[in-house]
């Protein structure tokens, strides 16, 4: 499912200069080019060779530094990188102007073929959540486990909250809301999405709150930045009304890997309903409640998050079970969406969360004992 539109943004020779992103304490960035797009990669430097390798994948308006403090919490449990996908955080838009879903996941995907270090404990939230389960289901040889937090499945009654941002999908509308708050400041701004993404936006701590501004005031001049918002809004939408075997859900129950779902009880993007109807769907899930969480656990709890995510590496079996490549049939490599990418045919407080066994999952025990 690519996108039928042209792309509009500028080449990446021409953008603009704006203000470097910010590189946290142990943290480091480089870029990967590669056929169609050029990827910003956040990284923490491993402390140990034999680490077993993690992606992190951000959601819709996010970047890699989304996953900062949970790359934290597993330093020396894995090898992690967070990439920024095309359009967002430092990575400039692809260069076919697909922003769709599949046009994210194919970028995944080249990205872990052309580092070799796949199969790799695979991470996604929201939109990154959607972009992962498409990764897992065409190309089980890449994934020992995937983490979705408050992953983009489809719903069929949308929380009222989450309608204005599928409404940014619609042509004009990015342009008519740039209109509309262009006296806003970025304080605002940020208020606003936290508002939203946030359990308690009252966690934010002032430090992180001032760093946000600084990345979006950073973003606001990059003359694409509403363009990439848009069409990838726009590839939400597209993939939840989209059916058959290329349908989300559909492709969730594809998947091989061990998986560890992860919902907020205050999330207002992505409906708490929807965990129970995940952990049916995924066939060897794990489902972690947060009943005081938002849309982005790990974020806002990422000690909970991450002591979660090694209970799932103790019961896949250490560094994610058996290889992924034994358990994906050679004929379900199924090319993401098409091209030549070489794909085939602040502090947590633990006692807020509960969990329980998805589909072929163990029993569950108490995440917040």
């Amino acid at each position: 499912m690519s996108s039928t539109e042209s792309p509009s943004a500028p080449a990446a020779s021409v953008l603009p200069r704006v203000a470097p992103v910010r590189v946290g304490d142990g943290e480091r960035l480089r870029t990967v080019g590669l056929p169609g797009v050029t990827l910003s990669v956040r990284y923490r430097p491993p402390v140990r060779e034999d680490l077993p390798r993690a992606l992190y994948v951000h959601g819709l308006g996010g970047s890699s530094q989304n996953w900062s403090d949970l790359m934290a919490e597993l330093d020396g449990v894995v090898a992690g990188e967070a990439i920024d996908l095309p359009g967002f955080g430092d990575s400039p838009p692809p260069d076919d102007g697909d922003y769709s879903v599949t046009g994210h996941a194919r970028a995944v995907i080249r990205y872990l073929d052309a580092s070799g270090h796949g199969p790799v404990h695979l991470f996604g939230n929201s939109l990154g959540g959607a972009v992962t389960t498409r990764v897992a289901a065409v190309r089980p040889d890449l994934v020992r486990t995937l983490t979705l937090i408050s992953p983009a499945l489809p719903e069929l009654r949308i929380q009222r909250t989450a309608v204005p941002t599928g409404l940014l999908g619609v042509p004009g509308i990015a342009a008519l809301f740039t209109r509309m708050s262009k006296e806003w400041t970025a304080e605002q701004r940020v208020r606003g999405v936290m508002g939203l993404c946030y359990g308690d936006p009252g966690r934010v701590a002032p430090e992180a709150f001032r760093q946000a501004v600084e990345e979006l005031e950073r973003r606001l001049q990059l003359p694409y930045f509403w363009d990439a918002m848009a069409r990838s809004a726009r590839g939400i939408v597209n993939a939840y009304t989209l059916g058959g075997q290329h349908g989300l859900w559909r492709q969730a129950e594809r998947v091989l890997a061990p998986t560890l779902l992860i919902y907020g009880g205050r999330d207002q993007l992505v409906g708490y309903r929807m965990a129970r109807k995940a952990a049916r769907s995924f066939r060897d899930s794990r489902l972690l409640s947060l009943p005081d969480a938002g849309h982005v656990a790990m974020m806002e709890y990422p000690g909970v998050v991450a002591r979660a995510f090694r209970e799932l590496m103790a019961q896949a079996g250490g560094d994610g079970g058996a290889d992924a490549g034994s358990r994906a049939d050679a004929g379900s490599r199924a090319d993401a969406g098409g091209g030549d990418d070489g794909s085939r045919s602040d502090g947590s407080r633990d006692d807020d969360s509960t969990e329980t066994g998805g589909r072929g999952a163990a029993e569950g025990t108490e995440a917040g004992s």
